[in-house]
């Protein structure tokens, strides 16, 4: 599907740091997908894994040496994007997340179609003078961005209330409901696979996170204890990986795994009796999404976008107020002692993430964002010409 009738289609620059997590995987899914649709597609990133995963689906990959947090490297950052953009000469940009949405929109300065996808607005990740400051940023930035791009409409909201000022869309996050479904076989079997060793065969709760402030795997850990007490053998796996492991090791005991990061998170999701997220912050993350589309119940805190991924009628199970580890603990606690809830609710889970959280819908909205941006363009461009004539 083209986005224009024009041939070659359209050539679309992904700007994108970080280059793991969710953000990379939203950027990855999308990508693919694009591609498929025929795009020439080009994406702008750090070297690393992520990188290496991009070429291979076909993408041209530009290195783009660019740290995670912005600072005094940040000027050098743009101009290196500049000359990347140069290069490259894409029709429309899309820069995803918080530092490539600085240096990108600093680079181009509104000269050719951004959209601003902030995967969680800047602000919310700090406090005090910094928080202040990247507000201002986003409220400048505006200017130069064609399309706001939010992944879901707690997120534009809060983008509003900071003062951001500009053109809004909505495009729910989705994945690949095809890799992330139920498991083929039992699931004491998967479990087996995955925890060899590991003792009595108590229920499992999966955490899936960059092992990091935003997603609060400490204070699933301060819950924990109490889960324990109403759940005894009771076992709970971290995956991933991230600036906070020694701090959560210290605060973990031994009914706690630290599985890493994993090459395939599907089998840990497949495992788990439940899958939990108590972030602090959210765009609207993957995890829960992924969770639910292999039929696995979840409980999530009350954050961005996290009301909106659960279905209907879900939330008095499965959403609990944010920083509240009782209220955490007690979730946790009475669906590991409801194996019928939690396949209720697994089953429900996964028809509403078929229904509205398939990747390739997902795509199609996002074409039709930049089928919009590229078709004012064109118009622009048009009116333009006619004039000089």
């Amino acid at each position: 599907m083209h986005l224009s009738p024009t041939d070659p289609p359209p050539r679309v620059l992904h700007l994108t740091q970080p280059v793991d997590g969710g953000v990379a995987r939203v950027v990855t899914d999308l990508v693919g997908a694009q591609l498929a649709d025929g795009l020439r597609v080009t994406v702008a990133c750090p070297d690393s894994l992520f990188a290496a995963r991009l070429g291979e689906l076909g993408a041209d990959v530009r290195h783009w040496a660019a740290t995670r947090a912005p600072g005094v490297a940040t000027a050098g950052e743009t101009r290196r994007l500049a000359r990347i953009v140069a290069e490259v000469r894409p029709e429309l940009v899309h820069a995803h997340s918080a530092k490539a949405g600085l240096a990108g929109r600093l680079a181009l300065r509104g000269r050719i179609p951004t959209v601003f996808q902030p995967h969680a607005w800047s602000f919310e990740a700090v406090g005090g003078t910094a928080a202040a400051l990247a507000r201002g940023w986003e409220r400048w930035g505006a200017g130069w961005t064609a399309r706001l791009l939010c992944v879901s409409e707690a997120e534009r909201r809060l983008g509003e209330a900071a003062g951001v000022r500009g053109r809004w869309s909505v495009v729910p996050n989705g994945i690949d409901v095809e890799r992330f479904r139920p498991a083929d076989t039992d699931t004491d079997t998967v479990r087996t696979a995955l925890l060899p060793h590991s003792g009595p065969r108590g229920p499992l709760v999966v955490c899936v996170g960059r092992l990091c402030r935003q997603k609060g795997q400490d204070l699933l850990l301060t819950a924990w204890e109490s889960v324990l007490r109403q759940v005894p053998g009771a076992r709970l796996v971290l995956v991933g990986e991230g600036p906070d492991h020694g701090r959560l090791r210290a605060l973990a005991p031994p009914s706690v795994r630290f599985a890493g990061d994993v090459a395939d998170v599907v089998p840990w999701y497949q495992a788990a009796d439940l899958v939990v997220l108590p972030s602090r912050w959210e765009g609207m993350a993957l995890a829960p999404l992924e969770a639910m589309a292999c039929g696995r119940p979840v409980v999530v805190t009350d954050v961005g976008g996290a009301r909106e991924s659960l279905p209907p009628g879900l939330a008095p199970h499965c959403l609990v107020p944010a920083l509240a580890p009782a209220a955490l603990a007690r979730a946790v606690a009475g669906l590991l002692l409801d194996p019928p809830l939690r396949r209720s609710l697994g089953d429900r889970g996964r028809r509403h993430v078929l229904s509205t959280h398939d990747v390739r819908r997902t795509a199609r909205a996002v074409a039709d964002v930049y089928r919009e941006l590229l078709g004012a363009r064109a118009e622009s461009t048009e009116r333009r010409e006619s004039v000089v004539s």
